[in-house]
């Protein structure tokens, strides 16, 4: 029998170090004095600024890009997935109203092309920087026999902070609170698992630059808003809800108190035409629609009327179109969209 070894076996691991190489050269530009040690040791180190804030809460999310990533392999493009894997951890945290610190990610696959890798970690670390937090660390495994060639998994899990008393929490929602619904860039990454049943491999090609759009990141604007100096808006901006998996019924229901309901106008917004054309390829109901996919609305806030008009003019001077989609009514947690 002739000796084996790691490499035979199907993991390679000089291929993996010539990788992180490269990777450290690609994030280390976008690291502030705060990251002590990056990636390549067996932790990623970063200096809490705690002298920012004075009751500190860290708050972490992980969630990963789910089925679109069988969208990136059968075209061959990789670039943009890793800003969905920032952008689906961000923007859950960003709904306590927590700034992002530093993200790590997971890679699980077999065997790859040379670049993939490499263009995986680029759509990381752009989605880091718009994201205003760090890459610091994660963990790329090659896992013969667990997934095809040129397949693989795609993770990542974030830590930021927020200040004790400007959580935001939902529990002081009330009744005559409107709703408002932030645009959002496509499906983002929720969905693709009915999409990708419905279309053929022909029909998804021909809409993967329409599928492959990533998932917005609402981080920066949405900060700036809630804590611009000298009139913050989070007094005001009393829930927030990631629109992904459950989408509007799942995702607004978590963030309401016992005693009221969220009415949604489906007509306020203009629906993207891949909603509808999914939908009339399906033959799907509109509560299915509205249960799965985010139907062109990413987040939504629910806030005081006091601001509607100017939340809404300010969204617009950072590019995010904005609309006052429903309202809050006295009821039993429940979501309804009429």
């Amino acid at each position: 029998m002739r000796a084996l070894s790691y490499k035979k076996a199907g993991v390679d691991i000089e291929s993996l170090d010539k990788f992180k190489e490269k990777l450290k050269k690609i994030i280390s530009f976008s690291y502030s004095d705060d990251v002590l040690r990056g990636i390549g040791g067996f932790g990623g180190l970063f200096k809490f600024p705690y002298k920012n804030y004075r009751k500190p809460i860290l708050v972490s999310s992980a969630d990963g890009v789910g089925t679109k990533l069988k969208i990136a392999s059968l075209i061959n493009k990789h670039n943009t997935v890793g800003i969905d894997c920032v952008a689906m951890n961000v923007n859950d945290i960003l709904c306590t109203g927590a700034k992002p610190l530093f993200f790590l990610d997971y890679i699980a696959y077999s065997k790859l092309g040379p670049d993939v890798l490499l263009e995986i970690a680029k759509g990381l670390n752009k989605g880091c920087v718009e994201a205003g937090c760090f890459l610091i660390g994660g963990e790329t495994a090659q896992l013969p026999g667990m997934y095809k060639e040129n397949e693989y998994d795609l993770a990542g899990f974030c830590v930021g902070v927020a200040e004790q008393d400007r959580l935001i929490d939902g529990l002081k929602i009330e009744e005559t609170d409107l709703v408002i619904g932030l645009e959002s860039n496509g499906l983002h990454s929720n969905g693709y698992s009915l999409a990708r049943k419905l279309f053929s491999e022909n029909e998804l090609k021909r809409l993967s630059k329409e599928l492959l759009k990533p998932t917005y990141i609402y981080a920066k604007p949405l900060l700036e808003l809630l804590y611009a100096k000298p009139y913050p808006l989070y007094p005001y901006i009393k829930g927030i809800a990631h629109i992904t998996g459950g989408a509007f019924y799942d995702k607004i229901k978590r963030i309401l108190p016992d005693n009221v309901d969220v009415i949604i106008n489906k007509n306020s917004w203009n629906v993207p035409k891949i909603f509808r054309l999914i939908q009339n390829k399906g033959g799907i109901k509109d509560e299915e629609m509205y249960h799965t996919f985010n139907m062109g609305i990413g987040m939504v806030l629910i806030v005081s009327p006091k601001i509607q008009r100017e939340l809404i003019l300010r969204l617009k001077d950072f590019k995010i179109n904005a609309y006052l989609i429903g309202e809050v009514v006295k009821g039993k947690r429940q979501v309804r969209i009429i």
